[in-house]
């Protein structure tokens, strides 16, 4: 009876990451089947903590993300948990030995959010880490199945695909983050005079953690790579669309990449995995 318990606790995980994000799903959908839940897992995980700080408005924040926090931790430590999320996020970290240091620093950028809403140099090297480096990490975790070389050498490479989505997510929602959140993530940029060479400091840098991220992707297990490579060229062409848009424009409007474009982003990942040509 337990068993049906775990499943369905990993069920609603893939639920959440299917209403959530379409080009998540597609990416997990392309992994090994053995992935998929380990990584719907940490995906729900992640999602619901970033859920309490960005649109529970009505609530005390903080109160709920430190109430997150401790349910998160007294489940590993017990082996259970009677919130669904918490139960299969548990049942990875204790399988694949995810640090807790990891999960800390993780939670610990979501706090950030709840206070910080201009970074400097420093918080936002900080925040970038813990809001998305480390979820790369975890989920090369998952995809190294125990093997320490193996993670050691694709470590760097993880943390810069991690950096290369959120600051991408960072120009995407640059209008959202400032006007509803108050939010300026990049350190020096100021949101009402956002020009063309802001945009361009940023992409550059954007574009060095594609880089290493792409090197790191080809080292991955087979039964890894084809999913990862997906959610990268998504995120690529995401990029060369923000790219292509100009920075007043980004100011006022989020840029999305249609589905259809996705289901033909996963068609050809498909051929070119059949092809050996990724």
């Amino acid at each position: 009876m337990f068993n049906l318990y775990e499943k369905t606790t990993f069920g609603c995980s893939k639920l959440i990451t299917e209403l959530y994000s379409t080009s998540f799903t597609l990416g997990i959908k392309t992994l090994d089947r053995k992935f998929h839940g380990p990584i719907y897992a940490i995906y729900g995980f992640v999602r619901y903590a970033d859920e309490i700080v960005d649109t529970f408005h009505d609530f005390d924040k903080k109160v709920l993300l430190d109430r997150y926090k401790d349910e998160t931790f007294r489940a590993i430590e017990e082996g259970i948990s009677l919130n669904p999320v918490l139960h299969s996020f548990q049942k990875v970290v204790r399988q694949y030995k995810i640090e807790h240091e990891l999960i800390a620093a993780f939670l610990h950028s979501m706090e950030m959010d709840l206070f910080n809403v201009v970074y400097d140099d420093s918080g936002y090297d900080e925040y970038i880490y813990g809001s998305a480096e480390v979820v790369g990490l975890m989920c090369l975790r998952v995809f190294c199945e125990g093997n320490e070389v193996l993670y050691d050498k694709l470590k760097a490479d993880a943390r810069s695909l991690g950096a290369a989505f959120q600051k991408v997510n960072f120009l995407r929602d640059l209008k959202s983050d400032f006007c509803d959140r108050g939010r300026v993530y990049f350190p020096g940029v100021d949101f009402n005079e956002f020009g063309i060479e802001s945009k361009l400091i940023i992409e550059q840098d954007i574009q060095k953690d594609f880089d290493n991220a792409y090197r790191g992707i080809i080292g991955l297990p087979e039964g890894a790579r084809k999913g990862v490579y997906l959610a990268y060229v998504y995120y690529l062409k995401l990029f060369d669309r923000i790219k292509r848009t100009s920075a007043t424009r980004i100011q006022h409007e989020r840029i999305r990449v249609p589905d259809r474009i996705k289901f033909a982003l996963l068609a050809k990942t498909l051929v070119q995995s059949g092809l050996n040509a990724l």
